[in-house]
């Protein structure tokens, strides 16, 4: 159903997308029209870093061993791993200087942040896909990510 020239099912398809796939935005180019379906998050695009050099040359050195030694101890990362669900650059922390959005060790609800990934300029969140204590972060903060790679472990 074609309405002023705008396909409303391909509309509705693609928020049928974003819904099933957890992405917050996502543009289609079909000849000379451009149809872009975005949906509302509390990341503030502002605030993400310009370079994501910047936020790897400030991470800790030593916590890349703390995590490595977690995830030795009987941890079962292809079971509890929580995978990128796409490509782009994985942050801990919503800004420069802020917080991570979770730690070793914590406690998390299903639902709660891990962490962001940047792609084609949007900040994506990623939920915990259900509650526990995070085992292990197994990316750099301001590491590009592949689809599927594992990213934090919740038991």
């Amino acid at each position: 159903m074609k309405k002023n020239g705008v396909d409303q099912q391909l509309i509705r398809d693609l928020a049928t997308i974003l819904d099933e796939t957890k992405l917050s935005e996502i543009e289609v180019e079909d000849g000379g029209m451009r149809i872009r379906v975005a949906r509302q998050t509390t990341i503030v695009q502002a605030a993400a870093p310009a370079t994501p050099s910047a936020p790897v040359a400030a991470q800790p050195a030593g916590s890349a061993p703390a995590k490595e030694e977690k995830v030795s101890q009987g941890t079962d990362i292809s079971k509890n791993a929580v995978p990128s669900p796409m490509v782009g650059t994985a942050y801990r922390s919503p800004a420069p200087g802020s917080p991570p959005f979770v730690e070793v060790g914590q406690s998390v609800e299903k639902g709660q942040t891990l962490l962001i990934i940047e792609a084609m300029k949007t900040m994506n969140q990623i939920p915990s896909p259900r509650a526990g204590v995070v085992k292990a972060i197994l990316f750099e903060d301001g590491q590009p990510v592949e689809y599927g790679e594992p990213l934090v472990v919740v038991e």
